[in-house]
């Protein structure tokens, strides 16, 4: 490097000519630079492949809420992260191992600095806050058509843009999820269906097996929407097959294999739904006598939505659904904790299963968030904190 201004630049910088690549990238302020004019978000492989590849990140949240980002199928928390480096951002720049040493002599090449700053947003994967999206579809449940010159209400109702804009999740989960709740898409919107026209729906379908004979393994579509379309719409009715049923084609005819815990699950909601406690032992027997024959019920089948009481005499039973509980993992605990004082791992196991995230175990939040004793002989879990009743 002969040239002056290279020596200068040398002397600046307290560096010996030796130690430089053959391209000396000499950094400046542009003009009016401000650490306000950019924000910088650090991205893992994942999503700076998702970014070249001409995919979309957005941001989602209310006003009231924590802002998250999303791509088309995860959704990440948004920090921001202080450091004591200052981070430039300069177009242009090259990193050593991108600059080639074919010149014969040094030289400099100037890069202009666009902009500065101290803290950048860090990501970090997250699972998706998905219970507002049920409280936004039960704020307008679809019950049926409308008769007797009755008008539907039409106010509230969501398509799936509308969702995106209102959801802190992805689309890929909000779409999954959509399918978890039953939701189906009705003159373009999404909606859920009242649990009472729901199980109407449901109870067609199984008294029609009934009077047909027909095996639950083998319920054909075209004739269950021939003979039911006269009491509800093809599409509803097409629509509680698949939920409770699993399709298949046979001989190039449809068919659904209904599904035995589904179907025993809805019953027993529906039994519960207005019952503060029930008799463990009389609601076994109503339960049984209520699924279609050939369906066992099982206590199994209610885990996360109905809750045993073993240690009251006689024994009870509850509705405690874990989608009514909080989203949040210590106001979950600390619900938990004010119904019932001391858990076993069985029993609370389905109402945190859902909080895990990647790599994470019902033990570990366990560990975390609530203290463990023996009980005659059994581990029980309490808050690890006074709990307010």
């Amino acid at each position: 490097m002969r040239s002056l201004e290279g020596q200068a630049t040398l002397q600046i910088a307290k560096l010996k000519e030796e130690d430089l690549q053959k391209t000396i990238q000499c950094l400046s302020f542009g003009e009016n630079v401000s650490s306000a004019d950019y924000c910088l978000m650090e991205l893992d492989d994942n999503l700076c492949k998702h970014i070249e590849a001409g995919q979309s990140l957005v941001i989602r949240g209310d006003k009231e809420e924590r802002a998250v980002l999303c791509s088309g199928d995860k959704t990440y928390d948004l920090k921001i992260a202080d450091t004591s480096n200052m981070l430039l951002f300069v177009p242009g720049c090259r990193t050593p191992d991108e600059l080639t040493n074919s010149q014969e002599s040094s030289h400099v090449v100037h890069r202009q600095i666009w902009g500065f700053s101290n803290s950048y947003w860090e990501l970090r994967k997250q699972r998706p806050k998905l219970k507002k999206l049920k409280r936004l579809l039960m704020e307008n449940p679809y019950e049926g058509p409308a008769v007797g010159g009755q008008e539907e209400n039409t106010e509230t109702r969501f398509t799936m843009q509308d969702l995106l804009e209102r959801i802190q999740a992805s689309e890929e989960e909000i779409k999954t999820n959509l399918e978890i709740i039953n939701a189906c898409q009705i003159d373009g919107y999404w909606r859920m269906l009242d649990f009472d026209y729901e199980m109407k729906l449901l109870g067609h379908v199984t008294q029609l097996v009934d009077s047909e004979s027909w095996s639950l393994n083998k319920v054909p579509l075209e004739a269950s929407l021939e003979e039911l379309s006269p009491l509800e719409p093809k599409e509803m009715i097409e629509h509680c097959l698949n939920c409770y049923g699993k399709c298949y084609t046979e001989n190039d005819k449809v068919f659904y294999t209904l599904h035995e815990d589904k179907v025993c699950r809805a019953t027993a909601l529906l039994l519960l739904q207005n019952a503060v406690k029930f008799n463990l032992r009389e609601f076994q027997e109503v339960w049984q006598q209520s699924v279609p024959d050939g369906m066992s019920t099982r206590l199994e089948q209610l885990k996360s939505v109905a809750l045993v009481d073993r240690t009251s005499r006689p024994e009870t039973i509850c509705l405690l659904r874990v989608d009514d509980l909080p989203e949040d993992t210590l106001e979950r605990f600390n619900h938990l904790f004010t119904l019932r004082e001391k858990w076993t791992e069985e029993d609370i196991t389905p109402y945190i299963q859902d909080l895990c995230g990647d790599k994470q175990t019902t033990g570990a939040l366990l560990t975390k968030h609530a203290r463990s004793s023996m009980q005659n002989g059994v581990k029980v879990f309490n808050s690890r904190r006074p709990v307010a009743t």
